[in-house]
């Protein structure tokens, strides 16, 4: 533990370590990269990405150690006992902080299949991590402001058809397909701005969901609840290496799969998309009473 130390200290000892560690994992992964695409599709390709997501979830469970190894930060793991990492899940999650994904590698550990999650197009760029992210087929989504759609219609649509795509890569092996339903991270602006109707969460988009369900609901196993809480309010990255979060309660509760979800067309079918609003907003509802709940007031 560095407690002894400054916090920027402590922060910058820790990014010195996470990005060596990031450095020397990339290696394998993009070896994996390479050999996946010279790997005709099919058993073999699926079995290039299983071994794949087993060296990008080494390369997590190596970062979660680097962190508790200098910080000391009292974590609270409710429900990963219901864990299988042989099973296909579709995790839809509250999201404040950049700090969310490495409490999610935290928290689901080896418990559950290597997770993956939607990312913005702009982030292919990232040094190191935008490759590796493609390679491990993460849906990269492009937005389109109101201003494109106007001028191009056909625009309409495409970033769920990117992610009908993407998720149609997973039908053959365990995954666990994360959604920040929210869309963008929790601020007290961006929730007044919506008026939002919920007091810690802010509205939820249920169009990826929708697809997700469409694309993998029939070879699901259960949908992940899982909410993320910091006691002490949420923070920024630079806070998380410097060993000022505090306290994290990370919640999973496991829901069986709506059968009436499964399939439907979400922008088309507006009984089937009343029916997935309803089942979204139920689960909101009772997110942001647990969030309550966990934050005591």
């Amino acid at each position: 533990m560095l407690g002894f130390l400054p916090a920027p200290l402590i922060g910058c000892i820790v990014l010195i370590l996470l990005v060596a560690n990031t450095v020397f994992w990339a290696v394998p992964v993009y070896v994996m990269i390479l050999l996946k695409l010279l790997t005709p599709k099919g058993k073999a390709r699926n079995a290039v990405s299983r071994l794949m997501a087993y060296f990008a979830q080494s390369w997590a469970m190596t970062d979660v150690l680097i962190y508790d190894g200098c910080i000391r930060t009292q974590w609270t793991l409710n429900g990963t006992e219901l864990l299988n990492p042989s099973r296909k899940y579709l995790v839809v999650a509250n999201h404040q902080s950049w700090n969310d994904i490495f409490v999610l590698m935290k928290g689901f550990g080896r418990r559950a299949p290597f997770f993956k999650f939607f990312i913005k197009q702009e982030l292919i760029w990232v040094p190191i991590l935008g490759l590796a992210w493609w390679g491990l087929d993460y849906p990269f989504m492009k937005r389109f402001s109101k201003a494109q759609l106007e001028k191009n219609p056909a625009l309409k649509g495409k970033d769920l058809e990117t992610t009908r795509r993407a998720c149609a890569k997973y039908r053959e092996m365990p995954v666990t397909v994360l959604n920040f339903l929210e869309g963008t991270r929790f601020t007290p602006e961006k929730h007044q701005r919506q008026h939002s109707p919920y007091k810690h969460l802010l509205k939820p988009r249920s169009g990826g969901f929708a697809f997700a369900m469409n694309v993998l609901g029939d070879t699901l196993d259960s949908i992940l609840d899982v909410t993320i809480v910091y006691p002490g309010g949420a923070q920024g990255i630079w806070d998380l290496l410097c060993g000022r979060v505090r306290k994290v309660v990370f919640e999973v509760r496991e829901l069986e799969v709506p059968e009436h979800l499964k399939r439907g067309d979400y922008s088309e079918d507006t009984q089937y998309r009343a029916a997935i609003h309803k089942w979204v907003a139920d689960v909101w509802r009772h997110k942001d009473q647990r969030i309550a709940e966990l934050q005591g007031r």
